[in-house]
């Protein structure tokens, strides 16, 4: 960390007092003044006053006859990953899903019998229907909502297919009860799903679920690729694993997000005199 910053608004003691936090090491979690003097190139008094400060703060507390780190640091941390939005916290992993694929990638969720897309990374492509955060499309034609169809009890995504779509499309396929639980059983087995032409003639797809740190599946996610450039088996030999390994580095960060701590602060209350 420079000790010195490039313009007037740099702050140095804000500075030192970062670099102190960070000093802190799995090997040194208990540090003397003298330590940590060593360990920064701060003056003892300077180093004194800094843990000192964030001893009343609540970020450092004494220990053994030295400093140790509190819980309370992991605010700082924390603090970034709440700013952020699940879809913020996907779109690293999808965007370089698209690199990877030359493909278009996409993460939706279900509203009825519809899934509504909530998150995408697009290549330019020519591609039957056009898709932008908010389109919605009928579920079960999807690979993205037979995903997130086979993920609900099979009562369940009776009464969700139940409902009338409200995309104001007609799709290709049009299953009756026994294709459509058949479908969706096979997509529970394998933990994936695949869609070839069945929502609209040239769009095929793969899709995968994403979990959050329970397990539960809150989305999907999927590879859309047209069907007069990308076979079936390139679909599911080179696209299919990458997806999977996506869909796995998206879901931890989900579980990192939902299980970080969410500390609450007592509200003030004013005494009367």
């Amino acid at each position: 960390m420079p000790r010195e910053g490039t313009g007037p608004d740099f702050i140095e003691a804000l500075a030192r007092g970062l670099e102190v936090i960070t000093a802190f090491e799995p090997r040194w979690p208990v540090m003397s003044l003298t330590d940590m003097a060593q360990a920064t190139g701060l003056a003892r008094p300077t180093a004194r006053r800094i843990l000192l400060t964030l001893a009343e703060l609540g970020y450092v507390r004494q220990q053994d006859g030295g400093f140790a780190l509190t819980p309370r640091v992991l605010d700082l941390g924390m603090a970034y990953v709440r700013s952020m939005g699940l879809w913020d916290v996907a779109r690293p992993h999808l965007e370089r899903l698209v690199e990877r694929t030359n493909e278009s990638c996409s993460i939706a969720q279900l509203d009825g019998s519809d899934i509504v897309y909530v998150a995408r990374a697009s290549v330019p492509k020519i591609v039957t229907l056009a898709v932008q955060i908010g389109t919605r499309f009928p579920a079960l034609q999807t690979s993205l909502g037979k995903v997130l169809l086979a993920a609900l009890p099979p009562d369940e995504a009776t009464r969700v297919l139940a409902e009338p779509t409200r995309s104001g499309l007609v799709p290709v396929w049009r299953p009756d009860r026994a294709e459509w639980e058949a479908e969706l059983r096979e997509v529970r087995a394998r933990g994936w799903a695949m869609t070839d032409e069945q929502l609209a003639r040239g769009i095929r797809s793969v899709a995968a679920p994403l979990r959050d740190g329970s397990g539960r599946v809150v989305a999907s996610v999927n590879v859309n690729a047209h069907a007069a450039e990308t076979s079936v088996e390139t679909l599911l030999h080179d696209h299919l694993p990458l997806l999977l390994q996506a869909a796995g580095e998206i879901s931890v960060d989900f579980a990192r997000l939902d299980s970080a701590p969410h500390l609450t602060r007592p509200t003030a209350v004013a005494v009367k005199p």
